[in-house]
């Protein structure tokens, strides 16, 4: 399952404890995303000279690039706190309500995966957006009354891997709108560099540039796969990352050298074995390898797509000549 996977880009608690500590405060020290650091140090430099909340922000893309450091950058380049929660959290409109009416004015609420808010906490949450006010209804029936509670204006930031399952009303409402992409290996040895620093390991440019390439693209992975080669490097060597120790920790990881795992090679051998490469349909993938449909389409297939491993045809998913070289296979022909 995708929870036993080191190179997800999904978050674990003791993810979540350690990326903590090394957080970025400022957007001057956060890495990557250039264009999306530009617009945002404008976007808050204007609402700071105006003394206004900053617009709602809704920030995009795969797992692990940063949306929920941004977020708690934003609050702090602001000067103002944030409160977090996720949309399966909110099950109620008094949910809500309890945590709107909680805010000061100017603060941030963060809300990861926004795309799974339930569409009633959804309907609730359109006039707190733009009019800052909650229209509560007391009571059932003939009886029943509506009363408008004031809001204190406040910065809604909300978080997604799956934007087209936010709806068109809520989406609307965002005046700031980011994508956040993968990062590049020089973007990631820097963070990986970084972190040694703070965990006060000392690695060669080398091991950082391995890391880095095996990194799919993401910083969370990246931090991830330098702890276990940290555990490498301790018990097998005298605590230095090297670029044998490296390599030595990613084989025997089973992460190969494009940052695949044994999951990404299953689902890949799966179609070229058994279906010649395609297409194939993504449930006869699911069925073939045991995972759900929608955990491949969302989890698995991204960053095959992005490195042009799989293409998605109207007749289903085909394996690339890229991955039958990689794999150093021959694609039979008909």
């Amino acid at each position: 399952m995708d929870e036993d996977r080191i190179i997800s880009g999904d978050a674990d608690i003791q993810d979540i404890s350690f990326e903590q500590s090394l957080r970025p405060l400022r957007l001057q020290d956060y890495i990557g995303q250039d264009k999306v650091k530009e617009n945002l140090e404008v976007f808050i430099q204007a609402a700071r000279q105006r003394q206004e909340a900053l617009d709602h922000v809704l920030l995009y893309g795969p797992p692990g690039l940063g949306k929920t450091t941004l977020a708690t950058i934003i609050a702090n380049e602001m000067g103002v706190n944030i409160r977090t929660t996720a949309g399966p959290a909110i099950e109620r409109p008094g949910d809500l309500a309890a945590i709107l009416t909680a805010l000061e004015p100017g603060d941030v609420l963060f809300i990861d995966e926004i795309h799974r808010l339930p569409r009633s906490i959804e309907e609730v949450l359109y006039p707190a957006m733009e009019d800052f006010c909650l229209d509560i209804v007391i009571g059932k029936g003939p009886s029943a009354r509506s009363v408008r509670i004031d809001l204190p204006p406040f910065t809604l930031v909300g978080a997604t891997t799956r934007a087209g399952a936010v709806s068109a009303p809520l989406r609307d409402r965002f005046g700031v709108l980011s994508r956040l992409e993968y990062y590049e290996q020089k973007q990631l040895k820097d963070i990986v560099e970084r972190t040694a620093e703070v965990l006060h390991t000392q690695i060669i440019e080398d091991a950082a540039w391995e890391i880095a390439r095996r990194s799919r693209g993401t910083p969370r992975i990246a931090n991830r796969l330098l702890r276990r080669v940290r555990d490498f490097a301790q018990v097998k060597g005298n605590g230095s990352i090297t670029k044998e120790i490296s390599n030595l920790s990613l084989e025997l990881l089973q992460v190969d050298r494009l940052g695949l795992d044994h999951i990404d090679h299953k689902l890949i051998m799966g179609m070229i074995h058994k279906f010649r490469g395609g297409p194939v349909g993504l449930e006869t993938i699911a069925a073939t390898i045991g995972e759900e449909a929608h955990t491949i389409e969302d989890v698995y297939e991204p960053y095959l797509l992005q490195i042009g491993f799989l293409q998605r045809t109207p007749r289903g998913r085909v394996v690339t000549p890229l991955a039958y070289e990689h794999f150093q296979l021959q694609k039979d022909e008909e």
